[in-house]
């Protein structure tokens, strides 16, 4: 009852706080933040390296599913276990609820890969990829919110800033529920992870290398090629093909042969064209061809599995 209450305060301080920000309009904004929330004094420096929430099954918190009220709207989390995609606005939260309690009960940690959402079930794992870039990250939903019109996803601190939300404080996404048989898959690929911080452990298992919609042929034969692995580069994802294949074009140029690698536009299930530059090994290697890319080619990539 008492994890419950608490998860309860932070939804009514969100409501207060989005309320007030409706009536102050963009004088209360600071940035891409407002008033008193955004980065926190001493962020680590490692950001770019912050790997995306592994997706797992988890059973339903009792809580935060039950229907509620905000701003004087009611909501019922779904938990019919039917898919999810929705476009709309996404904003971002940070120092101000740093260390608090979720609406689960968890802890609000700003440099983990999580997100609010209103109604998807908790815990529950999406994909969001911002439009105007094709940029994608996988986040653990574990807290409620936004209550704004038009927005459909609380970020957090580190899950804006890979996505570029930071500065201008929100930004036009596609927000994607990952299902449970996608998961199932993705565990079955995936090496096993830590049940708390989730990092990857021991030794990836190699699986068998995903089929490419189409290679782009200067990159079909790297100077040193790789064992296929578990870990890509993601460098985009798009509704429309002929705007991944311009930009598998584009990246022939900027990827060097010497990285062993090629360059893939891969469907998934959401009908998403993900333009990902692979494979690597393992999440080590992934992030330092990310890292080598990022400073000499100017190329922002996120690290994923198939």
């Amino acid at each position: 009852m008492k994890r419950r209450r608490t998860g309860l305060l932070r939804l009514l301080s969100v409501c207060v706080l989005c309320g007030l920000l409706a009536a102050c309009g963009s004088s209360s904004r600071k940035g891409g933040y407002y008033k008193d929330d955004g980065p926190g004094a001493n962020p680590p420096a490692n950001l770019d390296r912050v790997p995306d929430a592994v997706p797992r099954i988890e059973p339903l918190a009792r809580g935060p599913n039950r229907p509620y009220k905000a701003l004087g709207k009611s909501f019922t989390p779904d938990t019919s276990g039917r898919p999810y995609r929705a476009k709309g606005q996404a904003s971002w939260y940070g120092k101000k609820y740093h260390g608090r309690p979720t609406s689960n009960g968890e802890r609000y940690d700003m440099y983990a890969m999580t997100a609010a959402h209103p109604t998807l079930p908790i815990p529950s794992y999406v994909r969001v990829t911002r439009v105007s870039t094709g940029r994608t990250v996988v986040l653990r939903v574990n807290d409620r919110g936004p209550f704004i019109g038009g927005r459909v996803i609380d970020l957090s601190y580190v899950a804006a800033y890979k996505l570029g939300v930071l500065t201008p404080g929100s930004a036009e996404v596609i927000v994607e529920r990952i299902m449970p048989e996608e998961i199932r898959g993705w565990r079955a690929q995936a090496p096993a992870a830590d049940p708390v911080t989730q990092a990857p452990v021991a030794t990836p298992v190699t699986p068998a290398r995903p089929s490419p919609v189409s290679v782009t042929p200067s990159q079909a034969a790297a100077a040193t090629p790789v064992a296929p692995g578990l870990f890509y580069l993601q460098a985009g994802a798009f509704s429309d093909p002929a705007r991944a294949q311009s930009l598998a074009s584009d990246l022939s140029g900027k990827v060097p042969a010497d990285l062993g690698a090629t360059i893939n536009i891969e469907q998934s299930s959401g009908n998403l064209y993900r333009v990902r530059i692979g494979p690597f090994a393992n999440r080590e290697a992934a992030a330092q061809a990310s890292e080598r890319l990022r400073n000499h080619a100017d190329l922002v990539t996120t690290v994923a599995t198939p």
